[in-house]
This record gives structure tokens, C-alpha cells and sequence, in this order.
């Protein structure tokens, strides 16, 4: 008698499947990590009592997240992207034409994050890109950073080539993604 499985089952063996299948995985071979800095890469000065920036957080939070997949560093700036205009975004899409790697994850400030994904989006660069943020500085309690960061790393691994932006364990694609103010998430428009 054969045994029917259920859905989770069947995820599961294609997750497997594809797993054993070497060119499922073949623009994973490592990972740039580009940072532009955003609330992520905030530090909290006590003397002024505001967020500004210094040192990018990123190569503490890449050790902490003891990712095992081959990482590239790069950091491209470090502003709030409130501040960004077309200059800052064409260096960040010359980044990406110049990586080597075809799986990329973008450290950008969530404000203007979706105006930056639909640049990189319109160029069709023939990578997994896959654009992530905060809505809490890494060295503040309770900060998503760490968390979006392993879930963009996982996603753009995983997602096919394009663009895509991936916040608090959702992904979505470039052009069908906002955020909403009022709630602090990103949804669909």
C-alpha cells in the first residue's frame, strides 16, 4: 500500500533533492556582502545622544553569525539612505557589476531601500541579489540585524537570479515591495 505525504513531506524531499543536485547550487560558491550603512550599521553616540556612524558593524556581525558559505566584505558607504541620491545608487550597482560573485546581499537603510532595489532590478544584472536592512541599530536590545542578515544570506542562496529584498522573514521580489511606516515592516504595495 502506498503511503500518501503530506505537504510537508513532500517540501521537504524537494529541499533534499535539490540539495543533492550540485547545480541547484551553483552561483552559491561564495557571497558578497555589500554595506551602505542604514540604521544596521548605526552607533548610538551617549555624549550626543543620536544615532550616527563609525566603524560598519558588519565583519563583528558576520563573525557572530558564523556563516560556514564563503563571504566578501565590502563596504560601498556608510550613510542613512534618507541622504542617498542617483550618485550613491549607480556606485552601488557598479559594485555589483563588478563583483565576481553572482549571489550578492546589500546592507542598505530601509527607508530608501525599495528606490535602490528598482535601479539594481531595471539593470538585470544576471545575479541573486537580495537587499536587507534594520529597523533597530545591531548594538541596540532586541535589533532584527543579526536575524535579517542570516535570512538575506540564506535567501540569496537560494532565490533564482534578480532582485529582491528580504526583511523579518519575508522576501520580496523588487517591484512588488514598500514599507509601511506606520507598522515598521515591509509588505506588498
Amino acid at each position: 500500500m502506498r503511503r500518501k505525504c503530506s505537504s510537508f513531506q513532500r517540501v521537504a524531499w524537494r529541499v533534499t533533492m535539490a540539495a543533492s543536485d550540485t547545480s541547484f547550487f551553483r552561483h552559491t560558491m561564495s557571497l558578497r556582502i555589500l554595506a551602505t550603512g542604514g540604521t544596521f550599521d548605526k552607533h548610538y553616540d551617549e555624549i550626543a545622544g543620536k544615532l550616527s556612524f563609525a566603524d560598519s558593524h558588519l565583519p563583528e556581525v558576520i563573525r557572530r553569525a558564523r556563516l560556514t558559505v564563503p563571504v566578501e566584505l565590502e563596504i560601498c558607504m556608510l550613510m542613512d539612505s534618507l541622504d542617498m541620491d542617483d550618485s550613491h545608487r549607480q556606485t552601488i550597482l557598479a559594485a555589483c557589476q563588478a563583483s565576481p560573485e553572482k549571489a550578492i546581499v546589500i546592507i542598505h537603510g530601509t527607508d530608501t531601500m525599495r528606490e535602490t532595489a528598482e535601479v539594481l532590478g531595471a539593470a538585470n544584472l544576471g545575479k541573486t541579489i537580495v537587499f536587507t536592512g534594520a529597523m533597530i541599530p545591531y548594538e541596540i536590545a532586541n535589533s532584527d540585524a543579526l536575524f535579517n542578515l542570516g535570512f538575506a544570506c540564506a535567501a540569496a542562496q537560494l532565490l533564482p537570479l534578480g532582485v529582491h529584498v528580504a526583511m523579518n522573514g519575508k522576501v520580496f521580489p523588487w517591484n512588488d515591495v514598500q514599507k509601511n511606516r506606520t507598522a515598521g515592516v515591509f509588505v506588498n504595495k
